[in-house]
């Protein structure tokens, strides 16, 4: 088990009008590679989690967030054995841009049952309450 201290992840789940969240396949040489996620990554150190949040979108998909339209929803830590993270979740209803997978990685919006698989063990147990979040809008 990995004590040291958790890594902080800036985390966004992308959704769209009519409910669907973006997902997104990691790439070979990643741990957990083909697993799918919801997109994000590190946060640097002196940078907010929102900042972070905006950097890696924009870094790996090639849109900007609407910083106005990303709000907190969840915070959680989770333990794996190359790394004990704490992952700051953000609901992100706007953005401007074309997404693409700027580093190889497949994308695809998911509805209330996810078709992708399989999902990074973190996110599991959160996926019944997002998509309660997701309805209530």
């Amino acid at each position: 088990m990995n004590s040291e201290a958790p890594i902080d992840v800036a985390v966004g789940i992308l959704i769209q009008p009519g409910g669907n969240v973006l997902m997104a396949r990691r790439p070979g040489g990643k741990p957990y590679a083909g697993y799918w996620e919801f997109p994000g990554g590190k946060v640097e150190p002196d940078e907010s989690i929102l900042s972070a949040l905006v950097r890696e979108f924009r870094e790996e998909l090639g849109v900007e967030l609407d910083r106005q339209q990303c709000q907190p929803w969840c915070c959680c830590d989770h333990v794996y054995p190359h790394a004990h993270v704490r992952l700051h979740f953000y609901l992100c209803r706007a953005w401007t841009g074309v997404i693409r997978g700027l580093e190889g990685q497949q994308i695809a919006w998911q509805g209330s049952q996810l078709d992708v698989g399989p999902v990074l063990p973190a996110t599991i147990p959160l996926l019944d309450g997002l998509m309660i979040a997701v309805a209530q809008g």
